[in-house]
């Protein structure tokens, strides 16, 4: 049996989302799974069963959560449990009023996702955004926290390094530095059906998950060795209940326990949840939603 529970824990707010960026289902409008809003009483009461270990909640899985209309109450809620609150945003729904709120519920850390710094590229992987509504939401952020003088959220500028936009690299750089967002961050790719390559794999391979072999074929740098750390400290809960193992199940294909049928203690030290930590350290490259991570993977040399 697995003592403790987990110090971090995704929710999920919603699974819709306003954009249709083709490597993610809610883009694509492809989940097989049910979709939908978090209740709020539902999520207060996982908090409250929680919150005593909790350090670390990420409101985030897949959707958009800014389109929960409780979302940020929901934040709010979970700052004045002291938990370090933090969630990952496409940027298009901070205007003035939603900025001022974003605040004052305690936000600690705002992940925007800028994909690209002019509208041809940025609207290449961010289907149907706009690039000049993420830079308004993130002034409107900046100024409010000039105003109130206060130091959260802190705000992060994710860049996933995609083929078409990896010649901006230096350039999202400089706008971040020039807005005054916190922190620059490049992030690498998930490829999907990456094996005969894929028009969004960089060609600057230190940005690529996926390495080119001399067939021509494509596969992943990192050979998965049998742990992974998230099984024991952390795990993820849909809008609808479900817990599942990681963030890269996201279809939920691996449901360990429904929190409308037990507690989450019973869930997370229950016979389901031990097969699967049980499966991670026999054979982890067996795993579907293993096969294409890089967590707790060791790097070829």
């Amino acid at each position: 049996m697995h003592w403790g529970r987990p110090l971090s824990i995704s929710i999920e707010p919603t699974t819709a989302c306003n954009l249709r960026c083709p490597e993610c289902p809610s883009g694509l409008r492809a989940f097989t799974r049910p979709t939908g809003n978090i209740q709020e009483d539902f999520f207060k009461g996982t908090i409250d069963q929680l919150a005593e270990e909790l350090i670390y909640l990420i409101f985030y899985f897949q959707g958009e959560p800014y389109i929960h209309p409780k979302f940020l109450d929901m934040v709010q809620y979970a700052d004045g449990k002291g938990l370090y609150t933090i969630t990952s945003t496409n940027g298009h729904f901070l205007n003035d009023s939603n900025a001022l709120r974003t605040i004052e519920s305690g936000l600690d850390r705002l992940i925007i996702s800028i994909d690209g710094t002019t509208q041809g590229v940025y609207e290449q992987y961010r289907k149907q955004g706009d690039l000049d509504k993420v830079i308004e939401g993130t002034r409107n952020l900046i100024q409010w926290k000039e105003k109130l003088g206060v130091s959260k959220p802190y705000l992060v500028f994710q860049f996933l390094v995609v083929k078409p936009n990896q010649h901006q690299i230096e350039d999202v750089q400089r706008l971040g530095a020039a807005l005054g967002v916190d922190e620059v961050k490049l992030k690498t790719a998930q490829i999907y059906n990456y094996k005969k390559g894929h028009p969004l794999i960089p060609t600057i391979e230190r940005y690529s998950r996926y390495k080119h072999m001399p067939d021509g074929s494509y596969s992943t740098k990192h050979a998965l060795i049998d742990q992974c750390w998230k099984m024991w400290h952390s795990c993820v809960i849909t809008w609808d209940g479900s817990i599942v193992p990681c963030c890269f199940d996201k279809d939920a294909t691996h449901r360990l326990g429904e929190l409308s049928e037990s507690s989450f203690d019973a869930i997370w030290k229950g016979e389901s949840y031990r097969q699967f930590r049980t499966s991670i350290l026999i054979g982890r490259a067996n795993i579907d939603i293993c096969k294409n991570c890089t967590e707790g993977c060791m790097v070829w040399a």
